[in-house]
C-alpha cells in the first residue's frame, strides 16, 4: 500500500535567476544562473547528479525540444535528462519527477529545472486574436484574462458579492503582493502600488484591471533533491523536506456537465485534499505558516484561498480585506511578490514558488523573512478554470 513521500526526500539546494525582461540573457544563460546558485547551495559536484528533469513550455525559443538543451547548457555528465510539460504547472511536475526518482531509490540526487524566455515569443498576455507572433491561440475564442474574468463573475454571482466590494478585495491582493515584491531583488516588478492606482487602472477584462494581471517575464529556477540520509552525510543540517506532492488534472467534467458553476477550481480542491492527507495536515489554516499560490490574476489567488480550505467558501473576500494573507497577517501569501511581481515564465514558476518557501524555512529571506515558519505550501495551476491541472507541494522542516 502506497504511503506517500512525506519526509522521504530533502531539498539539498535551490537557485533562482533574476526574473524580468531579460533581453541580456538567453534561455541557456538563465538556466546557468539558476543552476550555479543551486549547485553552490547544495555543495556538490555535477558528477554527483543522477537524473535531471527539465520544464519548459514553448517548443523552441533558444532551447529546442527534449532534454538535451538543459544537458548541453549545463554540461551535465551524460545523465538522463527528461523534458516534462503540464501547461503552467510544468515546473511543479518537474519537481514531482525528481522527488519521485529519489523516493523510489532510482537515483541518489536529482535536479529539476524550469526556464522560459516568454518575452521572446511576442506574447503580450492581452486579449487579442492570438497570443503573439510565435504560436497560434491554444483555445479559440478565449484568452487568459477573459477566462479568469469569468471566474470572478461566477464567484460574485454565486456568493452574491457586491461588485465594488469584490473589486476592492481583488485590488487588495494586488497591493499586498506589490508591497512584498518591492522587497525582493529577484522580482520583475518592485514598485509598491496603492489601492487607488489599482482601481483606476485600465480594464483588461472586467473586472480585472492592469494591476490585477501577472506580467510577462523571463526566468529560471532549479531545485536539487536527495534523501535525508545523504543530505546529512554531506554535512547538511536543519533539513527542509517534502511533506506532500500532489497533482490533479481535469477530466472534462467541468465543461461537460451542469454541476460545475464556474466559481472555483475543482482540481485545486482535489489536489489540496490529497496533499493534506499525505502531509498529515488536519487544519491547514492553523498548521500552514505561509503559501505561494498561482496568482496569474488576483482573483485567482482569492478563489484559491477557498479551494485550499484556508478561507470558508464565500469567505475569501472578507479574509483578504481583513489582511489575513498580508505579510503581517495570520497566513501570509505571496511573501515574495508572487506571479503578480515575478511574472509567469511558464516552465519556471512552480519551482520559483518553492524557492521562496525554501528560503523562508531556512531563515534566508532577508527583508521578507517571516517569524519562525514551519510549513509552506505552493499551488501551481495550469490551463484555464474550466479545464486545468493543479499541482500542490508542501515542504517544511524535517522535524515539523
Amino acid at each position: 500500500m502506497a504511503s506517500g513521500i512525506k519526509d522521504k526526500v530533502a531539498i539539498l539546494g535551490m537557485g533562482c535567476s533574476k526574473f524580468g525582461e531579460r533581453w541580456d540573457a538567453s534561455a541557456e544563460d538563465l538556466m546557468v544562473e539558476a543552476y550555479n546558485e543551486a549547485m553552490t547551495d547544495a555543495g556538490i559536484q555535477p558528477s554527483q547528479l543522477g537524473a535531471a528533469f527539465f520544464s519548459t513550455h514553448m517548443d523552441d525559443v533558444g532551447v529546442g525540444r527534449g532534454g538535451t538543451p538543459m544537458s548541453i547548457a549545463l554540461r551535465l555528465p551524460n545523465i538522463g535528462v527528461t523534458r516534462v510539460e503540464n501547461f503552467c504547472a510544468g515546473g511543479t511536475e518537474a519537481v514531482r519527477a525528481a522527488v519521485y526518482a529519489v523516493a523510489a531509490g532510482a537515483c541518489d540526487i536529482a535536479i529539476a529545472l524550469g526556464v522560459e524566455k516568454l518575452k521572446d515569443t511576442g506574447y503580450g498576455g492581452l486579449p487579442t486574436a492570438t497570443v503573439g507572433t510565435y504560436i497560434p491561440q491554444w483555445y479559440p475564442n478565449a484568452v487568459a484574462p477573459a477566462n479568469f474574468a469569468q471566474l470572478a463573475s461566477a464567484y460574485r454571482s454565486k456568493h452574491q458579492v457586491d461588485a465594488q466590494l469584490l473589486k476592492r478585495a481583488i485590488a487588495h491582493v494586488s497591493v499586498k503582493s506589490h508591497a512584498n515584491g518591492a522587497k525582493n531583488p529577484k522580482a520583475h516588478f518592485r514598485s509598491p502600488v496603492s489601492e487607488e492606482q489599482v482601481l483606476r487602472a485600465p480594464i483588461i477584462a472586467e473586472p480585472l484591471g492592469l494591476y490585477d494581471c501577472a506580467g510577462v517575464s523571463d526566468g529560471a529556477a532549479a531545485v536539487i533533491v536527495t534523501t535525508q540520509e545523504i543530505a546529512r552525510s554531506l554535512g547538511k543540517k536543519d533539513l527542509i523536506t517534502f511533506k506532500a506532492l500532489q497533482i490533479a488534472v481535469s477530466n472534462g467534467w467541468e465543461m461537460q456537465s451542469n454541476e460545475w458553476d464556474g466559481s472555483y477550481l475543482h482540481t485545486t480542491r482535489i489536489a489540496a485534499k490529497k496533499a493534506y492527507a499525505e502531509a498529515g495536515i488536519e487544519d491547514p489554516r492553523k498548521e500552514l505558516s505561509m503559501t505561494e499560490v498561482h496568482d496569474c490574476f488576483s482573483i485567482t489567488e482569492l478563489v484559491t484561498m477557498e479551494d485550499l480550505g484556508l478561507s470558508k467558501e464565500g469567505g475569501g473576500v472578507k479574509d483578504v480585506l481583513d489582511g489575513v494573507f498580508d505579510a503581517e497577517g495570520a497566513l501570509p501569501c505571496q511573501i515574495d511578490g508572487g506571479l503578480k511581481c515575478f511574472g509567469h515564465p511558464i516552465g519556471a514558476s512552480g519551482i520559483r514558488m518553492l524557492y521562496e518557501m525554501y528560503l523562508q524555512l531556512q531563515g534566508r529571506a532577508d527583508a521578507r523573512q517571516l517569524a519562525n515558519p514551519k510549513l509552506g505550501l505552493t499551488h501551481n495551476l495550469g490551463g484555464q478554470p474550466s479545464q486545468n491541472v493543479s499541482a500542490i507541494s508542501i515542504i517544511g522542516r524535517a522535524d515539523a
